[in-house]
């Protein structure tokens, strides 16, 4: 039996699905969950929610949503842990309960379809592939097994998703992606595409930008820097790569405060890095992190600095210390190697 065939089979003894997105979703996360939804509505299952927790800030991101058409609500904690039987739970582009979304560690998830690291991951139905670029190519894949009605929104949803995440098939495409994308051409609305890449940027964006170049930090091939405190979330991976672009970098890291978290995005081409480890062995007594080889993210909940939050500027100075120093730490670099 297939993949597929298996998911389908599972999918035919709900009568209702919620569809998990990880914290602050971006393309492939919510490409994936729309073409989820299709599978199961072909397969019988009349209520369909996709869920999310965080905020959609990321121009790009924010473009896909309105220009799409997806409909999103909210996550509701209730709506998932008090769920009865015949509700299906899944996790698209990410895998365990409480790691990068809101719900409670020990919840029962049904399906989980992912491509990032992760260790014993529990469901109904686990289909987790590391080497591949994007979850959405795994979806794509079910999609086509299952001669699932492709439309110029489902089609144009996945085909952005697995550029997103391999930016353009630079990234950690396989075969696999080349023939997603192949598969889903026919289909795809070019012009909601080009729409949907080159979204306009906010001036919080580039004034977080500015502050991350302004804040940088070099050592040797690494480099380490804040935006400060921001309302954009998603100017923290937009600082990162274009600070990852600078000549002589390897590895480059940017965290900043949105609200009451610390958030950290890391970039590294450096094979000796795996900054998806890096993150996780930095923060995971205070928070989380993790990803990929070249790719990644953390989070760490500002309350551990609670005891500084009524000076702003002294927030920012403590956290700035606290973070590059266990970054520095992981990355086994010594002040006087700054540049």
């Amino acid at each position: 039996m297939s993949t597929a065939v298996e998911l389908q089979e599972l999918l035919t003894d709900g009568e209702e699905i919620n569809i998990v997105c990880h914290d602050n979703p971006d393309p492939d996360c919510l490409a994936s969950a729309l073409a989820l939804g299709r599978i199961a509505a072909d397969a019988g299952i009349d209520e369909r929610h996709i869920l999310y927790s965080g905020t959609i800030t990321h121009q790009q991101n924010r473009a896909f949503v309105n220009l799409l058409d997806i409909d999103i609500q909210s996550f509701d904690p209730a709506a998932v842990e008090d769920r009865p039987a015949d509700s299906l739970l899944a996790f698209v582009d990410h895998s365990i309960p409480g790691e990068n979304n809101q719900v409670s560690p020990g919840t029962p998830v049904d399906i989980v379809i992912d491509h990032h690291p992760a260790e014993e991951v529990e469901a109904r139905f686990v289909d987790r592939r590391e080497e591949l670029g994007a979850a959405a190519t795994i979806l794509a894949e079910y999609v086509r097994a299952l001669d699932i009605e492709v439309d110029s929104t489902l089609a144009t949803a996945l085909m952005i998703a697995i550029r997103s995440d391999t930016i353009d098939f630079l990234r950690g495409a396989t075969r696999a992606e080349y023939e997603a994308a192949g598969f889903l051409q026919e289909d795809v609305d070019e012009e909601m595409i080009r729409q949907i890449s080159s979204p306009s940027v906010s001036g919080a964006t580039l004034d977080a930008i500015s502050t991350a170049i302004d804040n940088r930090m070099t050592r040797g091939a690494i480099l380490i820097s804040h935006v400060g405190r921001t309302s954009e979330r998603d100017s923290l991976p937009q600082a990162v790569d274009y600070l990852a672009r600078l000549e002589g970098v390897q590895t480059a890291i940017v965290f900043g405060i949105v609200e009451d978290t610390i958030h950290v995005s890391a970039r590294s081409p450096d094979p000796r890095v795996h900054v998806g480890n890096l993150l996780r062995d930095a923060f995971e007594d205070v928070g989380s992190g993790g990803g990929h080889h070249d790719v990644a993210g953390g989070q760490i909940p500002l309350g551990i600095f609670a005891d500084y939050t009524t000076d702003d500027e002294q927030l920012l100075d403590i956290v700035e210390r606290v973070i590059t120093d266990r970054l520095s730490v992981e990355l086994n670099i010594s002040e006087d190697e700054e540049t």
